[in-house]
């Protein structure tokens, strides 16, 4: 449904709601308009990070079930899975920053969109599930490894428990666990900090975290040391070291 993703942009920072009611659950065209905006953020040069979350008390109940794609057509349920997958990707692969504000539960593929964010903040009444042995379903281990260890994603996996944002805090999975009114203003402090980095040093600091994830220590500190060679010969890294020296905040261009 066009419409569903609101997307503000204020001192460089994006505001992407999810506005899908009652549960933003996620329907072809949501997932199409999503992958559009964060596609867009990564070209955007008024944008240097982006928060994402949902209205009122709910983040993203997952697929839309309505909309089931029908295994006896050849290709259908291939193509929705597609779709899902860079629906998650295009939020990881944009070349800014993501902050999720998580406002309430996450489940299913809802959790699988704030696995694919770079930093996750929770309100008190936020929750992460992945419900999909009830359904008959099987999917999202990928995405539960990402956040959680051996045993816990594994025990999300195979009885649906759903853990609750203090938990989620207490294990390090979210930088904080808030009141619901407390949780954009927490979110929009740490966008306003990354924010006032380099433009050019934040896109390579992610496009290193993104590609060092998966190699081994060696390749990719040798992959991370070639990014630094290249950035400290930037306008911006010179600025950096000038703005050191002078005992003052800098002033960054971009290059």
């Amino acid at each position: 449904m066009a419409g569903a993703i609101k997307l503000t942009v204020e001192n460089f920072i994006a505001t992407v709601v999810m506005d899908r009611p009652p549960v933003n659950a996620q329907s072809h065209a949501f997932r199409d308009e999503m992958i559009g905006v964060f596609d867009a953020l990564t070209d955007r040069d008024d944008v240097r990070v982006a928060i994402l979350t949902g209205t009122g008390k709910m983040f993203s109940a997952g697929a839309d079930m309505k909309e089931r794609p029908n295994a006896d057509v050849p290709g259908e349920y291939w193509k929705f899975n597609r779709g899902a997958r860079e629906c998650f990707n295009a939020i990881h692969e944009c070349a800014k920053p993501v902050i999720a504000a998580v406002n309430g539960p996450a489940l299913g593929a809802g959790a699988g969109l704030v696995a694919a964010c770079d930093i996750i903040l929770c309100s008190d009444n936020a929750q992460f599930g992945m419900p999909e042995i009830d359904v008959g379903l099987a999917g999202g281990a990928a995405m539960l490894q990402t956040l959680f260890g051996h045993s816990r994603a594994r025990r999300m996996f195979y009885t649906g428990w759903r853990v609750p944002a203090a938990e989620l805090y207490r294990t390090g999975v979210a930088e904080c666990c808030v009141p619901l009114e407390q949780l954009m203003p927490e979110a929009m402090k740490l966008a306003e900090e990354i924010a006032s980095k380099s433009p050019i040093g934040m896109r390579y600091a992610k496009q290193s975290m993104n590609t060092t994830m998966h190699m081994p220590t060696r390749d990719g500190y040798r992959f991370e040391q070639g990014v630094t060679v290249f950035l400290s010969k930037t306008e911006d890294a010179q600025e950096a070291r000038r703005a050191f020296i002078e005992k003052r905040k800098p002033v960054f261009k971009g290059r």
